[in-house]
């Protein structure tokens, strides 16, 4: 039986006063999480809710592309097989206004040669993509393209519904928002939900039997939340590296670390003649006719056909991407195929010459590059390829039932007696100063440097302190007034 008077209590105790009751730092620290759970689910839950939905859809558009734009990407088997250099030729009659920037040649029977050229009115990072056959050099239609993933006009508009709203650049911050505050969500509905006493293990991994009410929605939405919780963070990591302010924040630490992308050098160096730095590849020569070093082959270019021959000397197998020489540069052919394990080395080539310029190969990457690289294309939905996919669609979906089951909760805790329009409460205001000295700096600090280092997630918790302090002033000014 509990001891409620402290008198009656110390009688019982042989006079001592009973102990306080001990508090673990956990039991301490939850109502802190559960406060700032219910705001962040209750205020950012909107942002990631449309991230998640046009995310669905996202994830759902490589399939859909492949339907949609069968006619341009697929061609009819043959055994014949046009040059290369002849399916970019058909091309630039097709557009002579235009230059082209990169080939796709086909890597499979029945797939078309992607001749990507760049028009006097393309904008940034858009370019037209001329689908050509690679048995007859016959053109089979041309679309938009945007991006190095390649991404035709359906998935270009859903991918640009996710990153900004089609907004433009100030949409992107609603996108780096949900982005910034996913994991924080994420982890601390983890915690919450962990740390929730419960009669047996099988309650946390799956919802409860039987429950009902607000209990059968909580048990919802706390095991699905612990099941997608991994994937949560994982896309939040992935999706804040190329947003506006933390993007450039993660860059730099990255390019501190030693983990910037490398990029395979295409300079022809003057003086060197075009073979410059092509040693230990001497069986290369031949491609475009005397390949000894000097200034012979100046002007000369022996073509992309003998330029992807060079590289598949070389090794890079399977789909590639071939980019013309350009101004006191030679060819660039790089690997493309970014399913696990990926396939992206990429080398140079000497127009004059076929020889190898230079090489690098992915398994060269920093770590870093390497990590930044296969997460970035996880979170498009390419490094698993279908199965990707399906987990991002299944990702977006859990995210979208657990945001309703949240606002479901929220709403089935409202007052139904005096306020029958009321809404759900968050936890008592003043929930930090029941924290540890010990515990509340230690996590004072990591919020101002997290804060800092994800702008958006700093500035909206301060909004988020703001407005807490202001509705409690509010609330007091109130209750004085009501007690007068």
């Amino acid at each position: 039986m509990a001891i409620d008077d402290p008198v009656k209590g110390a009688e019982k105790t042989g006079g001592k006063k009973p102990p306080a009751p001990t508090t673990t730092t956990w039991g301490a620290v939850r109502p802190l999480v559960l406060r700032l759970h219910f705001y962040a689910g209750l205020l950012v839950a909107p942002l990631l809710l449309i991230a998640a939905t046009t995310g669905l859809l996202y994830s759902l558009s490589y399939q859909a592309e492949k339907i949609v734009y069968r006619q341009e990407l697929r061609s009819p088997d043959s055994d014949r097989a046009a040059l290369l250099t002849d399916q970019v030729e058909a091309a630039r009659a097709e557009h002579p206004d235009g230059k082209v920037t990169a080939v796709w040649p086909s890597s499979e029977d029945e797939e078309s040669t992607r001749v990507l050229m760049t028009m006097p009115d393309s904008e940034e990072s858009k370019s037209l993509a001329v689908f050509v056959d690679p048995h007859t050099a016959q053109i089979r239609g041309e679309l938009d393209s945007y991006g190095s993933s390649g991404a035709l006009p359906l998935r270009t508009w859903l991918s640009e519904l996710h990153r900004h709203l089609h907004l433009g650049e100030p949409g992107r911050i609603y996108s780096e928002l949900a982005a910034s505050w996913l994991w924080v969500v994420a982890l601390g509905g983890l915690l919450l939900w962990i740390g929730r006493r419960r009669t047996s293990k099988r309650a946390l991994l799956r919802p409860e039997p039987g429950a009902t009410g607000r209990r059968r929605t909580l048990s919802r939405h706390g095991s699905l939340g612990l099941w997608a919780a991994t994937g949560f963070v994982l896309l939040s990591a992935t999706g804040l590296t190329w947003s506006t302010y933390a993007g450039a924040n993660i860059g730099a630490v990255q390019d501190q670390l030693g983990g910037a992308t490398p990029v395979v050098s295409a300079t022809l160096k003057s003086g060197e003649g075009s073979a410059a730095g092509a040693g230990g590849h001497e069986g290369h020569e031949g491609h475009g006719g005397d390949s000894g070093p000097g200034g012979d082959h100046e002007g000369m270019d022996i073509g992309i056909d003998n330029a992807l021959t060079a590289a598949r000397q070389a090794g890079l197998d399977g789909p590639v991407v071939v980019k013309p020489p350009a101004d006191g540069t030679g060819y660039v052919v790089a690997q493309r195929d970014n399913t696990f394990p990926v396939r992206l080395d990429s080398v140079a080539v000497d127009p004059g010459t076929g020889l190898i310029l230079d090489e690098l190969r992915f398994a060269d990457y920093p770590l870093l590059a390497q990590l930044t690289r296969i997460g970035i294309d996880a979170h498009m939905g390419l490094t698993f390829g279908l199965v990707n996919q399906l987990l991002l669609a299944a990702l977006a979906l859990s995210l979208i039932l657990i945001i309703v089951w949240g606002y479901r909760m929220w709403w089935q805790r409202r007052p139904t007696q005096d306020r029958k329009l009321g809404v759900g409460k968050p936890m008592a205001r003043g929930a930090w100063r029941k924290v540890p000295l010990s515990v509340l700096l230690p996590l004072i600090a990591a919020a101002a440097l997290v804060g800092w280092f994800v702008p958006l997630l700093g500035i909206t918790l301060v909004v988020f302190l703001v407005l807490d302090v202001v509705l409690g002033a509010v609330a007091r000014a109130r209750a004085v007034k009501a007690g007068t």
